[in-house]
């Protein structure tokens, strides 16, 4: 069984519980996510199943959206409700425009600080042991991007507002983190509330399957015929194409003359291309070589990994 199952992962499991549940359903032990969520966070996790953990870089290199609710008027160690509260005001009061004047300046290139509860090595410490020792240390920003970020909904009548927004961003980006940033541009403290990961690696809801359903369609067999190809995972890289005689070659690793690829989608030197037979067979990702001007293989996957 090879291919990537997207999960919808619920409320109160880490997502090594949910690769660890779905290794026992379907007895295989070469299985990993590509994504980490927070166990209280809800929504898409790809996992890949076999030969299709060779993607699973790919898959997290790309954009991930997610749905969130800020809370404002209070500040924890986590910067969510989960952690310690370190200030608190009374109340808030906020006008919608100051909201949506916050949010559009976020768009774009952005720093972040990560926060201390975070996967983040420094010094060959996670962040989050170091946090647990009590121990807060300086930590570099680093750049992501905001790509959409839009406003959903808002209650304001309340002594702690809350806004709800949903959010495209880069790999690297910590939502919670975003959430405080946006309050301290309001001039509050801010947690995030609630979070649900939307899309990740191209996946979305509609793709998902909960791990009951994953379990029922085991336990009835029809559970493979759900399994994404490997290679739905990288329908953002441009595709090309070579006839049966050159797919021989790819499969054995030769640099193919650019003469011999049918461009499907026009592709700059040095990009990644996805490779396929004429008859759609998925062949691997390759690569411009500058010196040779040919195409040189970067992951193949032979027929077998097409199965």
């Amino acid at each position: 069984m090879e291919g990537i199952l997207a999960v919808w992962k619920p409320a109160g499991w880490t997502s090594h519980d949910v690769v660890a549940k779905v290794r026992r359903l379907l007895r295989i032990k070469r299985i990993g996510h590509a994504g980490t969520l927070d166990p209280q966070v809800t929504g898409v996790l790809p996992i890949c199943i076999g030969r299709a953990t060779r993607v699973v870089e790919y898959v997290q290199e790309r954009p991930k959206a997610y749905e969130a609710v800020l809370q404002l008027g209070l500040s924890t160690d986590t910067e969510d409700l989960t952690g310690t509260i370190l200030s608190q005001v009374d109340s808030v009061t906020i006008q919608e425009t100051e909201i949506r004047r916050a949010l559009a300046s976020f768009v774009g290139e952005i720093e972040q600080v990560p926060p201390m509860y975070s996967a983040v090595r420094v010094s060959g410490k996670r962040l989050y042991e170091l946090a647990r020792e009590g121990r807060v240390i300086e930590r570099q920003a680093r750049p992501v991007t905001i790509y959409e970020l839009e406003l959903l909904g808002m209650e304001l009548d309340i002594p702690h507002p809350r806004i709800r927004f949903s959010v495209k961003c880069s790999k690297g980006t910590y939502i919670r983190t975003l959430c405080v940033d946006i309050g301290k541009a309001l001039g509050v403290p801010a947690v995030m509330a609630e979070l649900t990961r939307t899309m990740s690696g191209g996946f979305t809801r509609q793709h998902c399957l909960t791990l009951d359903e994953i379990e029922t369609l085991q336990a009835s067999g029809e559970l493979e015929a759900k399994l994404l190809p490997a290679d739905a995972a990288l329908d953002h890289l441009p595709r090309a194409a070579v006839d049966a005689r050159m797919a021989l070659h790819a499969f054995q690793g030769k640099q193919i003359p650019l003469d011999n690829v049918q461009h499907l989608q026009p592709f700059e030197l040095h990009a990644l291309i996805r490779l396929y037979e004429e008859n759609g067979m998925f062949l691997g990702l390759f690569q411009v070589d500058a010196d040779t001007g040919m195409l040189k293989a970067v992951k193949v996957f032979t027929p077998t990994e097409n199965k």
